[in-house]
C-alpha cells in the first residue's frame, strides 16, 4: 500500500584535514525487488539484474559539491527506492547520509530517519516484532556487482523461530529486497530479534518497524555482541521504554541496569537487573524511566562478561497521538561522528560520558542552502548524560550537519533526535552518533634494506 509520504536524502562530509584533493561522492536509486519476500532471487532475478544495469546510468540521486556542506533532496508520494552511495578522495572520510521520512497518516505514521548503513555480513535486530500490530520489514542493499546469498533468522521469547523461507535469500547486484518478517514465521511474538547473516557478498542491512497505532520508525543494528553497552539519547519526555535484549550464545547474561541521568548513574526502581537467557529475546518494560529528564542507559555485567546486544522502543505522547523510535546500543563516538539534516529547530544533541568526564567539540557545518559553521565546547561529567541544544550557523538557510569529536576524558556516546510534530502527534525519530571511521592509525615503518640483500 502506498502511504502518503516525504521523503529528504541528505549527504554530507566533514572537512577532515590532510585529505588530498579530487574524489566524488554520489548516491544512486537501487532496484527495488519484491515487498513480500518472495522474490528472493528465483524469476526474478534476471529481471532485476537488468533494471540494476539500467540504474548505474542514472542521474545520481544526491552529487554533494564540496566537504563542509550538505546537499539535500526531497521526493514525496509513494514509497522511494533504497539508495547505494559510494565516496572517494577528500569526500569519503566521515561521510554520512541521512534519510528522513515523514508519514502523513496509516500505518507508522510520524517521522521516521535513518543513516546509511555500511555493508557488512552480520547484522543484529533486537526490537522487532511478528505481532499482528506489526508490519516489520528487513531491508538488504547489495552495493555490489555480484548477488549476495543472506540468511535471516528470528529469535523470540523461547528461542530460534521456526523458518526455512528466511534461508538462501538472494539479493541482486546493485538492488535492494525488503522482506516481511511475517512472512518468515507462523508464530506471532511482540519482541523478536532479527540476526541478517550474510553467506556470500556483503550487505547494508535496516529494520522498518511500523506500528498501526504508535507510529514506527527505522530500527539500525545493534552494536556488536558486548559484555556491556550504552543505549544512548532516551528523549526526557519518553512516556514508556522498553529494552529489549538477546545473547547469542548458549550462556546466560545478568546485567546491571542504570541510567545516566544529567546529576549522575541511577538505578530504575524495581529494574536494578536484567537476566537473558542464552538464545532468547527478553523484553523489560522500564515505563517512564527518564522522569521528565534526559537520560542513556548502561548494561553492565553483574558478575562474568557475556556478549549481548540490545535495543530500546521509545514512546512519546499519549493515547491515540503516541509516536514511537528506536534506540539501538552504540559503538562510542570515537574520534568523530556526523548526523546531518538538522533545522534550527527541531533537533536536540544528547551526549553521555559514562565511565569518566569529557570534553566534546561541536560543529555546526554550512547550511545546505547558506550559512557559515560554529562551533562550541561542552564538558559532559562523568556518569551524566547531557541534553545539549545544538549550535546553528550563522545566517542558517536550510539544514545543517552536526560533528562531535570528543578532545579529552573518557569515551562518549552520542544520539541526535528530530521532531516534528503533526496533527497533535510528537513525531521523533533517533539516531545514534557511532564514529565515522573516517580517520585509521597507520603504522610506523622503518626502511630496512637488508631484505634486498638476501
Amino acid at each position: 500500500h502506498v502511504r502518503p509520504r516525504r521523503d529528504a536524502d541528505t549527504s554530507f562530509t566533514p572537512v577532515t584535514k590532510g585529505t588530498e584533493g579530487g574524489g566524488k561522492a554520489e548516491l544512486q536509486a537501487a532496484a527495488e525487488e519484491s515487498a513480500d519476500g518472495s522474490g528472493a532471487g528465483g524469476g526474478q532475478g534476471k529481471k532485476d539484474d537488468e533494471k540494476s544495469g539500467e540504474k548505474k546510468t542514472e542521474k545520481p540521486v544526491l552529487t554533494p559539491e564540496e566537504p563542509g556542506k550538505p546537499v539535500t533532496g526531497d521526493s514525496s508520494g509513494a514509497d522511494t527506492p533504497a539508495l547505494v552511495g559510494t565516496a572517494d578522495g577528500r569526500f569519503a572520510p566521515g561521510w554520512t547520509v541521512q534519510e528522513t521520512t515523514e508519514v502523513a497518516a496509516g500505518t507508522g505514521r510520524g517521522l521516521q530517519g535513518v543513516n546509511c548503513t555500511a555493508p557488512d555480513t552480520s547484522f543484529w535486530f533486537p526490537g522487532a516484532s511478528t505481532a499482528a500490530d506489526r508490519t516489520d520489514y528487513v531491508h538488504l542493499t547489495n552495493p555490489d556487482g555480484s548477488a549476495a546469498v543472506v540468511d535471516i533468522e528470528l529469535y523470540g521469547k523461547d528461542g530460534a523461530l521456526q523458518s526455512t523461507v528466511g534461508e538462501g535469500i538472494t539479493v541482486q547486484p546493485h538492488s535492494s529486497e525488503p522482506v516481511l518478517l511475517s512472512t518468515l514465521t507462523d508464530e506471532q511474538q511482540a519482541n523478536v530479534t532479527v540476526h541478517v547473516n550474510v553467506r556470500s557478498g556483503r550487505v547494508g542491512a535496516a529494520v522498518q518497524a511500523l506500528d498501526d497505532k504508535l507510529g514506527g520508525d527505522w530500527l539500525a543494528a545493534s552494536t556488536d555482541p558486548s559484555g556491556s553497552l550504552v543505549l544512548p539519547g532516551v528523549p526526557k519526555d519518553a512516556t514508556s521504554v522498553r529494552l529489549v535484549a538477546f545473547t547469542p550464545g548458549d550462556d546466560d547474561a545478568d546485567l546491571k541496569v542504570r541510567l545516566a541521568s544529567p546529576s549522575g548513574l541511577i538505578t530504575p526502581a524495581g529494574h536494578e537487573t536484567v537476566h537473558v537467557k542464552g538464545g532468547m529475546t527478553t523484553a523489560v518494560d522500564l515505563g517512564d524511566v527518564t522522569r521528565g529528564e534526559a537520560g542513556s542507559l548502561v548494561l553492565t555485567p553483574t558478575d562474568g562478561a557475556v556478549p549481548v546486544v540490545a535495543a530500546l522502543r521509545v514512546v512519546r505522547g499519549e493515547g491515540d497521538k503516541q509516536e514511537t523510535a528506536f534506540i539501538p546500543a552504540a559503538r562510542p563516538v570515537g574520534t568523530r561522528a556526523t548526523s546531518a539534516d538538522n533545522s534550527a529547530k527541531g533537533s536536540a544533541l544528547s551526549l553521555t560520558a559514562p565511565a569518566g568526564a569529557a570534553t566534546v567539540e561541536v560543529t555546526a557545518s554550512a547550511g545546505s542552502e547558506g550559512g557559515t559553521p560554529v562551533s562550541k565546547t561542552y564538558t559532559i561529567k562523568a556518569g551524566t548524560t547531557q541534553d545539549i541544544e545544538p549550535p546553528v550557523p550563522s545566517g542558517l538557510k536550510g539544514t545543517y550537519a552536526l560533528t562531535v569529536e570528543p578532545k579529552s576524558g573518557g569515551p562518549v556516546y552520542g544520539a541526535r533526535t528530530l521532531t516534528a510534530s503533526e496533527g497533535g502527534v510528537p513525531g521523533f525519530t533517533v539516531q545514534t552518533l557511532p564514529d565515522d571511521r573516517g580517520t585509521v592509525a597507520v603504522p610506523e615503518a622503518d626502511e630496512d634494506l637488508s631484505v634486498l640483500q638476501k
